[in-house]
């Protein structure tokens, strides 16, 4: 199944600009991590140590995933698709509650949690529906029952966790990847209508009332600063600490003070900023919008539409996550809990982003010619 022969090889092709921003904000990640956890002692304080190690298992599987021809995928899209939902499924079954929540599963010392990967679930599936429907325009709403259902489906489970974060990025993706299909402006409409009612039914019956609590604190941040005000206050002060060139690596006052809390999970962003300044965000902010651009560019390089809307769903998940995590620490967005790529601490995000940027690499690397596709 791996390509092989003249036709192809991976060192020809592979796609340098691509790797090194990777590396470079996985690099930067992990320092930053080691800043945010300076002020702790004991398991915390090895927090940037295990982070390593999830992301070598990350590069090992985005790797391999890089080298087997990213089209084999395409006859295992609904399969991949499946067994993301039955881990959902089994979250209810299995999962340990942690801070009220129930996401994950737990395996002896291993736990992980399948939303995760149901991210990469819902991308294949919902490029293995475009590529199979050849037509290019005069499509309808009615189109849209199909890839609408995909998502509704892990969108619903993850919601009954409760996880809206996590439920936002599934929902951002199958927007990102539909956006592909060229609807009449009507039918945009729509769309949106619907979207309206249903984020209010969502609003009504499908938050938690702490959720709606923090959205609250957002339409007016002032009104309980101690208390649902207090993550998304403290982020601000630390990003403004930073000025122009930053505190100083680990001297940022909010973090050193403890004054930041979930520093390395949902707030790595004010960290860095408060350390390293206005100069420093835009550097970081400048990675992924390169990373998000360039999975535009080899989309719009791939030679079939599986590859394109997977590229598509790669850049959709980096931009989404790095623009809805910083959007909350500089308060322009509710606190969803959203981790931001490469930079907050955790196994699952982390190896499902990596494989993420696998997929990526491997539309990349095959966007200019085919190699034979050995089947079997």
């Amino acid at each position: 199944m791996i390509d092989a022969g003249p036709s192809f090889r991976i060192r020809d092709r592979f796609d340098w600009a691509l790797f090194i921003a990777a590396a470079v904000i996985c690099v930067v990640g992990v320092i930053n991590l080691y800043s945010a956890t300076s002020v702790y002692t004991g398991a915390r304080a090895e927090f940037y140590v295990n982070q390593v190690y999830w992301l070598g298992a990350g590069a090992i599987l985005g790797a391999a995933v890089a080298a087997i021809d990213y089209r084999h995928l395409e006859r295992l899209a609904y399969l991949i698709y499946a067994f993301g939902v039955l881990l959902l499924v089994l979250v209810f079954i299995l999962g340990r509650d942690i801070r009220g929540s129930a996401r994950w599963i737990v395996v002896g010392s291993f736990q992980f949690q399948p939303s995760e990967f149901m991210k990469l679930g819902l991308m294949i599936a919902l490029a293995r529906f475009l590529h199979d429907d050849p037509r290019a325009e005069n499509r309808s709403l009615r189109d849209l029952i199909v890839p609408g259902l995909l998502a509704a489906v892990p969108v619903g489970l993850v919601l009954r966790q409760p996880d809206l974060g996590t439920a936002i990025i599934l929902m951002a993706i199958f927007g990102s990847i539909v956006a592909l299909l060229r609807l009449p402006r009507s039918s945009v409409v729509w769309l949106t209508i619907v979207s309206v009612l249903g984020g209010a039914s969502a609003w009504a019956w499908g938050l938690k009332p702490y959720q709606r609590q923090r959205i609250a604190s957002f339409l007016n941040p002032e009104a309980d600063i101690r208390g649902a005000g207090w993550h998304a206050h403290h982020a601000r002060v630390a990003i403004g600490n930073g000025g122009t060139l930053g505190q100083g690596f680990m001297q940022g006052t909010q973090n050193q003070y403890k004054f930041l809390p979930d520093q390395f999970s949902d707030f790595p962003f004010p960290v860095f900023a408060e350390d390293w300044g206005f100069v420093g965000a835009l550097v970081l902010v400048g990675l992924y919008t390169f990373v998000s651009l360039w999975a535009i560019h080899v989309a719009s390089q791939a030679k079939d539409r599986f590859g394109a809307a997977l590229a598509v769903g790669v850049g959709a998940l980096v931009f989404w996550h790095a623009f809805i995590n910083i959007g909350m620490a500089i308060g322009v967005l509710p606190v969803v809990g959203v981790t931001l790529p490469l930079f907050s601490y955790g196994g699952s995000s982390a190896i499902t982003i990596l494989v993420g940027l696998g997929l990526l690499m491997n539309v990349s690397m095959r966007r200019h010619r085919f190699a034979p596709v050995r089947r079997g």
